[in-house]
């Protein structure tokens, strides 16, 4: 299933400098093709993700449909005085994994997921199991594995390449930076084996404890957010036994 998106040109002679303060990766990416990134709470919590590319003189911000608003008017109270204009684009995104077309660019969080693409009519024909490629892979969708009290780290985020440790300062870096270098962490999205079926945000049970929380299921997998130190063997959610081999 391909999630309703929504796409915004940002422009202005601020505009990139303006992103580079906020996002969690580095703006110049853009120069070799598409940036996967998010805008985080200053406590460190995810709010929105995104992918940004450039499209003639704009950078072009496609996002999921249903955070598209909180998402530019959080933009708004940061622009205060930059010269940076934010508008919706008549575009649409098209995706595949067929052959990458003239327009079209990687997707940055994984090869596998095939190639985006912005035009100017709708995409129609669009036959792809997404769900199962973000299954197998572990990917998290906006809104389903990706929720305001998620930490991007344990969902992955540096694995997707939605996050640079170099650049400098954005909002919710400190917390950031310090689960990287500082801490280990003990929970986080993994794919799980799903025998059986449960609702996307069913609880995970171990021994009568919840250890979890079961996602995007498809093709006999799962994606989990689990608690490492208590996930382990016997573990189910609803009707369904979940296996994880860590």
């Amino acid at each position: 299933m391909t999630q309703a998106r929504s796409l915004f040109e940002i422009s202005g002679a601020d505009a990139a400098h303006f992103l580079q303060g906020l996002i969690t990766n580095d703006i110049a990416g853009l120069a070799n093709g598409m940036v996967y990134a998010a805008i985080l709470t200053p406590q460190g919590k995810y709010l929105a993700d995104f992918f940004l590319s450039r499209h003639r003189d704009v950078i072009l911000m496609d996002v999921a449909a249903d955070i598209a608003p909180g998402l530019v008017a959080r933009l708004g109270m940061y622009k205060l005085r930059a010269d940076v204009t934010i508008t919706p684009s008549p575009l649409h995104m098209h995706r595949g994994v067929d052959a990458v077309p003239e327009d079209g660019m990687i997707d940055p969080r994984h090869a596998d997921l095939g190639w985006r693409a912005y035009r100017e009519a709708p995409q129609d024909n669009d036959t792809t199991d997404w769900d199962a490629l973000r299954v197998l892979h572990c990917i998290p969708e906006t809104s389903i594995e990706l929720t305001p009290d998620s930490y991007i780290l344990e969902a992955g985020f540096e694995t997707l390449h939605g996050v640079d440790f170099r650049k400098g300062c954005y909002v919710g870096q400190e917390v950031t930076a310090r689960m990287k270098h500082k801490t280990e962490l003990r929970k986080g999205l993994v794919t799980v084996a799903v025998s059986g079926n449960a609702p996307v945000g069913t609880a995970i049970l171990r021994d009568g404890r919840e250890v979890g929380t079961l996602f995007t299921q498809a093709e006999g997998r799962g994606i989990a957010y689990l608690r490492f130190d208590r996930a382990g063997k016997d573990m189910s959610a609803d009707d369904a036994e979940i296996v994880w081999a860590p």
